[in-house]
């Protein structure tokens, strides 16, 4: 699956990304306390825990899209927004996807959730050597419209998050991110529980750098025909 990402900055150029070896990093929390919690509103919604942390799920390549019109089947989906690292050139990078979930099939099997819904990828990436030193003042925000007017969705710092690195290291027992891996690197507690929505906002920003990565997204929901 190639992705297109713009650089931004002085130097802007275009990455033309073959992504060849997509994971999800689930249960990825830095604290415990905070694991604890995003365990405890999935199990609200009838989702088992999971066999240990952090759990990583390999999901097909092709359920990547840079596009902001997506159609899912049924109206229980929701996205999750979550840093998204690849390897490129001999370097890691960083943009933004969202880890959007087929919450019904969840409930029986969150693997195959991880397979029904395409992952929204936003347009734009930063270099990792850039953030690495301030990774974790780096702000993740996301946000759904409910009764035709936006709110917060999720909102914190990536300091609650294990580190990109730290990540790539338990899913390779140590071993390097080769090139054309690309890793969605956990997510945010919900503001006011999961929930479904068909618009999905999200952001990472940078205050340090004063830039900001952002997607929007709008799923159109398909009829369950038995």
């Amino acid at each position: 699956m190639q992705l297109r990402f713009s650089t931004g900055g002085k130097a802007a150029t275009t990455l033309n990304v073959d992504v060849t070896h997509f994971i999800i990093a689930g249960w990825a929390g830095r604290d415990k306390e905070a694991v604890l919690h995003h365990i405890c509103e999935l199990e609200a919604l009838g989702v088992p825990a999971p066999g240990a942390v952090p759990l990583f799920y390999r999901v097909a390549v092709n359920q990547l899209s840079q596009q902001s019109q997506l159609e899912v089947v049924g109206e229980q989906t929701s996205g999750e927004a979550e840093p998204f690292v690849f390897s490129h050139r001999g370097e890691l990078w960083v943009s933004l996807t969202s880890d959007h979930t087929d919450r019904h099939l969840e409930t029986f099997s969150v693997a195959l959730s991880k397979q029904a819904c395409i992952k929204p990828v936003a347009s734009a990436a930063w270099r990792m050597s850039d953030v690495t030193e301030h990774w974790d003042v780096l702000e993740l925000s996301s946000w759904i419209k409910e009764q035709g007017k936006w709110v917060i969705y999720q909102q914190g710092t990536l300091a609650s998050l294990l580190t990109p690195q730290d990540l790539l290291a338990r899913y390779f027992n140590g071993g390097v991110a080769e090139e054309g891996v690309a890793m969605s690197c956990g997510t945010l507690g919900a503001i006011g529980g999961i929930r479904p929505s068909s618009e999905f906002r999200m952001a990472l920003h940078d205050p340090v750098l004063n830039r900001t990565l952002e997607h929007a997204y709008t799923t159109g929901a398909l009829p369950v025909v038995a």
